[in-house]
């Protein structure tokens, strides 16, 4: 295990306890660019950083080239679509990230999605609110059932296993996928016979609930646009959960307001935050959240120690558990 002191910089905020694991073994500078007041911290320390930490920021080739020693970057993140993957391998520079620890969190956000949207959840607790729950609600404010319907994956990872586990096992639904390949029977568990991998185009046909879990690649880019809702049943919703760029939103928007599907939950969007100009902020068919997949104190504080001993564990020579594959880059 090496001994050397590294030079790191945090680039959004740590719990205390892991940025005491950091200062403990190497010297640390914390500057979010984010901020206005540090932002010219964070470029000034860039020349001698060895190690970045953060999340949330967009590292260029530019800001690579003002950091001509660095030799890894920790990402609180599963996703790693801020980072130039091809220019990291050519750099030589490692990239890590923490898939795991926020699988069923981010699954319970998207299934509390899927729920909220088909039973009107904030919609019906703002007409309590408002004071208009005068007497028993009629058809016009009826949702529909979640139970027994079809559940439409795209993209059966971790968290795509996570969410047809609640789907099928929770909630007796049918669940269909489709995915880059098939999970073979072995590693289905407890879903081996209760998943069914499908033709992207039957999925979208056939479900009731279209959820996005894939990566934001330049492939994935507007997956779910014209075309898409186009094939969806008019009962359809429509979850994202993944990335923003996976949703057309102008097709959307369009698809909403011309009954083409029925409504749509999104966590991410392709702006973040949310502009305020835009008609999903106040769509009568849209739930909106601000991103709050992993948001929770447990899973931001798991994410953020598995980032630190990624870091640590690759300034020590050692091989992390998170390092992210840039061999396919």
């Amino acid at each position: 295990m090496s001994s050397t002191r590294h030079q790191i910089l945090v680039f959004r905020e740590l719990p205390e306890d892991q940025l005491a694991r950091l200062q403990a073994a190497h010297d640390v500078t914390v500057a979010n660019p984010r901020v206005a007041a540090q932002r010219d911290a964070f470029f000034a320390a860039l020349p001698q950083t060895q190690a970045l930490i953060g999340s949330s920021y967009p590292i260029t080739d530019a800001l690579l080239d003002e950091a001509p020693q660095l030799q890894v970057i920790s990402s609180i993140s599963v996703g790693v679509d801020n980072y130039p993957l091809a220019s990291l391998r050519e750099r030589g520079i490692a990239l890590c990230h923490t898939p795991g620890v926020l699988t069923e969190t981010t699954a319970d956000t998207i299934f509390a999605l899927l729920m909220a949207t088909s039973r009107r959840i904030p919609e019906l607790a703002m007409y309590v609110r408002s004071g208009q729950w005068q007497r028993n609600i009629g058809k016009d404010l009826f949702g529909w059932d979640v139970h027994g319907k079809t559940l439409g994956i795209l993209g059966m990872g971790r968290i795509g296993m996570a969410l047809a586990r609640r789907a099928a096992l929770g909630f007796g639904m049918r669940v269909l996928y489709n995915n880059r390949s098939v999970v073979p029977e072995s590693e289905l568990g407890a879903l081996a016979g209760q998943v069914h991998y499908v033709a992207r185009d039957a999925l979208l046909r056939e479900a009731d609930f279209v959820v996005s879990v894939v990566p934001s690649t330049p492939e994935t880019k507007h997956l779910l646009g014209a075309e898409a809702f186009a094939m969806m049943k008019p009962s359809a919703i429509v979850i994202n959960g993944s990335r923003g760029a996976i949703v057309d939103e102008d097709a959307l928007l369009h698809a909403l307001d011309t009954d083409q599907i029925r409504a749509a939950g999104l966590d991410v969007f392709a702006t973040e935050p949310l502009p305020v100009e835009s008609p999903l902020r106040t769509h009568a068919k849209v739930v909106a959240l601000p991103h709050i997949g992993s948001a929770t104190h447990e899973t931001r504080h798991a994410m953020a120690e598995m980032a630190t001993s990624n870091l640590l564990q690759v300034l020590a020579g050692e091989q992390p558990a998170g390092r992210f594959d840039l061999s396919q880059a």
